[in-house]
């Protein structure tokens, strides 16, 4: 560490005292980088009550005052007041020494981010500070007083208590942005909160311990209806129900990992007040894709999410998709709490981000006035059976509800297409069936249908097409399997009834109606929550065909949310989506992300309709991972103005 003394009293020049030393002890314990830089300004009342005045506004003198830089390496100023330090010893010279040195150490402490506002905090500081003067030989300066305050202790942990309390609070309501509840302004106050709360530096795993809160709450509120699936077919809650709450509180302690992470980055790289906003939401954005990837990936719910039914906001993903949106909404909230906090002076990120925003709407809206939403000729039928999970568990329940499958699909009306929801065939297939498949035939147009299939001992879930003289001409093994449901990750080491293989990945698909091909992309579940991730590169098809099976879940918000990612993945892809569900919501997308018609959760009957709109967007362009780069560089373009922006303040 380099340190600068800049004697301004010289009444500090009859004293031996080594600040530079007092500076880099202070430095090793508080984790300072060794390119790091402080400068010592020996001062007296007058001046420091100047400052005090200006800057804190308070009136009167003090020992020592820090102005951090919020810069990795050039940490900032410290000032010491001779008439003040030597007040404080009485004017003894021995502990005039001592005592000084203890400023440089308490003064560069605070230009790395501690802080003593709080109990816990100030434990914490003090503890470096005791450490710092002991290795220097200085002694203790809070005696034994700092380890026997018991009930300093006490009240540090009430407030760490409270501190967690209220972030697990701000990570529940942030959650309710997401549907059904769709209260986006929540999400971005109660982030915005959680925020302001983790700026000061301190750590990685401090940041983490402090925000886990956040993130179990904000897990527990979004994915907690889960744990519906345990009790939805009677055997399976027999075998499973003594893992509800296990699995609640496993829900949690990954949220508390996940989603605390944003905020542990920024903590232990807090940087300055026009830098912090780019960290965070690259941060946030960088979490979110990486959820794209563990355990397969489970990229539920992205930020961006809470603004689909803002139309021209949520369009601006058919230009840089949910995590592009994701990192301009988190960039907003950091950068207008830097904005308050820093009185007005980090104007440049909140406008960066806010013209950004600006500009991506206008995209959004000119979007919706110029695509074409004319539909093609093909006419398709979704069918929805909204049987429930515990009636195809037997063979006669089977055969019934295939029965009740062939009679809605036979409804009055004008149709070229049958789409069937994920495993509404009630049996498997195999090889053997594939030139014997006579729904086809007894409905007198061609199907898709979902169903397990069978092959080599293999088992997978699967989207058949079947064409109307009874021969399976395709099948799409489903690639993205849902962990613990239908495969067991780690090996198997945590009890899931889950046991099918993953298919071989994206295709395209040809059937042949009365009115011409039909081209299309299947998805089997929740595949379409990956973004970027069912279509081939430079392929436009007509449309997107995701088959599903909702009824785990029943009208929990998870079924509502599902719908709003089909959503937004027709809008990132500039693909109209036909979705059929097994129980709700099945419906017609279109390519701006606008239900057109659909079925509700329960509600057994058809829906017939044609889609078109089906475009090229820049976000399937570039790609999920071309965005993500983008992102990065903005980010730490971002972070070097910042720098320099705070430099010439």
């Amino acid at each position: 560490m380099k340190v600068y003394i800049d004697i301004q009293d010289k009444r500090w020049k009859k004293y031996s005292i080594d600040f530079m030393r007092a500076c880099r002890v202070a430095g090793h314990i508080g984790g300072a980088s060794r390119m790091a830089q402080v400068s010592i300004i020996l001062t007296d009342d007058e001046h420091i009550h100047q400052l005090n005045r200006q800057y804190r506004h308070i009136d009167r003198p003090t020992n020592v005052l820090s102005f951090e830089l919020g810069d990795p390496e050039l940490l900032g100023d410290v000032y010491i007041s001779f008439d003040t330090v030597m007040r404080e010893v009485d004017g003894d010279p021995q502990k005039f020494v001592a005592h000084a040195m203890h400023m440089a150490v308490h003064g560069t402490l605070h230009l790395l981010g501690f802080d003593h506002i709080d109990d816990e905090d100030a434990i914490v500081m003090q503890s470096h500070e005791s450490v710092a003067m002991q290795e220097m030989g200085l002694g203790d300066p809070y005696g034994e007083q700092q380890k026997t305050d018991q009930s300093m202790a006490r009240r540090g942990w009430v407030r760490a208590l409270g501190r967690g309390i209220l972030y697990f609070v701000c990570g529940m309501v942030g959650a309710l942005g997401f549907a059904p509840y769709s209260m986006w302004g929540l999400t971005i106050l109660a982030i915005g909160l959680a925020y302001a709360m983790t700026r000061s530096s301190g750590g990685f795993w401090r940041g983490m311990w402090r925000a886990a809160p956040f993130g179990a709450g904000y897990a527990l509120v979004m994915f907690g209806w889960m744990i519906n699936a345990i009790f939805v077919v009677p055997d399976l809650r027999e075998q499973f129900a003594i893992w509800t709450v296990p699995a609640l509180m496993g829900i949690a302690l990954a949220g508390a990992f996940i989603f605390a992470l944003p905020f542990a980055i920024i903590q232990k790289n807090p940087g300055n007040h026009a830098q912090r906003p780019f960290l965070f939401a690259a941060a946030w954005t960088f979490v979110l894709w990486m959820r794209e990837w563990i355990l397969t990936g489970f990229p539920w719910n992205p930020l961006a999410n809470i603004m689909i039914n803002v139309m021209p906001v949520a369009n601006s993903m058919s230009l840089w998709g949910a995590m592009g949106l994701t990192f301009i909404l988190v960039g907003i909230i950091a950068s207008v709490v830097e904005f308050i906090s820093s009185r007005g002076r980090a104007w440049a990120p909140f406008l960066f981000f806010a013209f950004v925003l600006a500009g991506g709407a206008m995209w959004g809206a000119h979007q919706c006035r110029t695509i074409n939403q004319t539909p093609n000729n093909i006419r398709i039928r979704i069918v929805q059976p909204a049987r429930p999970q515990a009636q195809k568990m037997t063979r006669a329940a089977a055969m019934d509800n295939l029965k009740h499958l062939m009679t809605l699909a036979q409804t009055p009306g004008v149709f070229d297409l049958i789409i069937m929801p994920e495993t509404s065939y009630p049996f498997a297939l195999t090889a053997d069936d594939w030139d014997d498949f006579g729904i086809g035939t007894a409905l007198k147009v061609p199907v898709i249908i979902g169903s397990l299939y069978i092959d080599n001992h293999h088992v997978y879930n699967s989207l058949v097409v079947a064409n109307r003289a009874g021969r399976i001409d395709q099948i799409y093994h489903k690639s993205h399997l849902v962990p613990f449901g239908e495969y067991a990750p780690l090996h198997g080491l945590l009890p899931s009834p889950g046991m099918l293989t993953s298919g071989r990945g994206p295709e395209i698909m040809h059937i042949a109606t009365g009115n011409g091909d039909f081209i299309f992309a299947p998805a089997v579940c929740y595949e379409i929550i990956f973004s970027d991730s069912l279509v081939p590169d430079n392929v436009t098809p007509m449309a997107i065909v995701n088959i599903t099976n909702d009824t785990w879940f029943g009208r929990t918000p998870g079924t509502y949310q599902h719908l709003d990612m089909v959503r937004r993945y027709a809008i990132e892809s500039g693909l109209p989506v036909v979705r059929a569900n097994y129980s709700g919501i099945s419906a017609f997308v279109t390519s701006l992300g606008v239900v057109t018609k659909e079925l509700g959760i329960g509600v057994s009957g058809v829906l017939d309709a044609s889609v078109g709109g089906a475009h090229m967007t820049p976000y399937r362009r570039v790609g999920r991972d071309g965005w993500m780069i983008i992102l990065l560089i903005v980010s730490i373009v971002g972070v070097g103005l910042g720098r320099q922006t705070n430099r010439r303040q």
